[in-house]
């Protein structure tokens, strides 16, 4: 018996299936590339003529996109990434008490005391720090982003970058660059002002204490790790599966949901993938909010309807 987990993000798409001793024996990692819907249904392709639909016990979504996911797939849970991210953490260790998460488009803290989130903070709004973010760096550089933390370690004399702005971060590094100073030593600045910025901000006023969990896409760079140790003056622990603790966590809780209402899942199934969705979108002129509203088809039929302020078109998609 298995259970699936989704994390759907606005740069990857992450499928876990978990066995009943919560140990993951699948990990699909796909860009989102702006089609959420697609990238579940490449990922469902490559389940299908692996495991059947019976065997499927609970199917969990998590991540931006979780409530359109979970409609797609029929989902007994869906839940937001701080509850994920904790519920994964947990599950590998009750000590820890802080998660640093850093994804593709925002980062994240999360407290914990006594396996209970006490606090957490996000930002979304500068990419400085981001997976994006270093991708791009990288790219510019023409240095692999597998490679991108080990020559941060190469570094003897870091030079200082301005980090609080993904701009102004980057401008610096081409004037560095300029100035003749090697790669490494840009990168290893680089690493420590994203990791001053998300102290400076993210986790501005919260209490950082051990054990500490790096998690999140940007915990394989080693450059940035070792950054926050530095900083923090203390261990700083990545998990195995630190790019999909999310699917992870959204993976268990829909297992306590399915075993908690005594009652079966409600996923639809592998053969999703061979569906034609089709989503669309129009405003509800019914009140002065002007909703939004989007709606999914699957085979010419509506299955989901989101957006709605007061329930009006997504109550009633999920009644019939």
């Amino acid at each position: 018996m298995y259970y699936l987990g989704i994390d759907v993000g606005s740069v990857s798409t992450d499928v876990v299936l978990l066995n009943e001793e919560m140990e993951v024996i699948e990990k699909i990692y796909l860009r989102t590339k702006g089609k959420p819907i697609q990238t579940i249904q490449e990922a469902f392709s490559l389940l299908k003529g692996r495991y059947k639909d019976e065997e499927i016990q609970a199917v969990g979504t998590t991540g931006s996109g979780r409530g359109m996911a979970g409609f797609l797939v029929g989902a007994d849970a869906i839940k937001n990434e701080i509850t994920a991210h904790a519920v994964a953490a947990l599950e590998l260790d009750h000590e820890v008490r802080t998660i640093l998460e850093i994804g593709g488009q925002d980062s994240k803290i999360i407290t914990l005391k006594d396996g209970i989130v006490t606090d957490f903070a996000m930002n979304t709004v500068c990419a400085a720090g981001t997976g994006s973010f270093l991708d791009r760096q990288a790219e510019r550089l023409e240095i692999p982003i597998e490679q991108f933390g080990h020559y941060a370690l190469q570094s003897q004399t870091p030079v200082r970058i301005a980090g609080r702005c993904a701009v102004f971060a980057e401008s610096d590094m081409i004037h560095k660059q300029q100035l003749g100073y090697p790669p490494s030593d840009i990168i290893r600045g680089l690493s420590e002002a994203l990791v001053r910025n998300y102290l400076n901000n993210v986790a501005k006023g919260k209490e950082i204490a051990s054990k500490i969990f790096f998690q999140g896409g940007v915990a394989a760079n080693i450059g940035i790790k070792t950054a926050f140790e530095k900083a923090l003056g203390t261990e700083v622990i990545v998990p195995k599966y630190h790019d999909v603790m999310g699917s992870i966590g959204v993976a268990i809780i829909a297992k306590e949901a399915v075993e908690k209402r005594k009652g079966k899942t409600k996923f639809k199934g592998f053969t999703i993938a061979q569906s034609k969705f089709v989503s669309n979108s129009f405003e509800c002129k019914d009140c002065a909010n002007r909703c939004e509203i989007i709606q999914v088809l699957e085979n010419g039929v509506e299955i989901s309807c989101f957006g709605d302020r007061c329930g009006k078109w997504s109550e009633k998609v999920a009644v019939s």
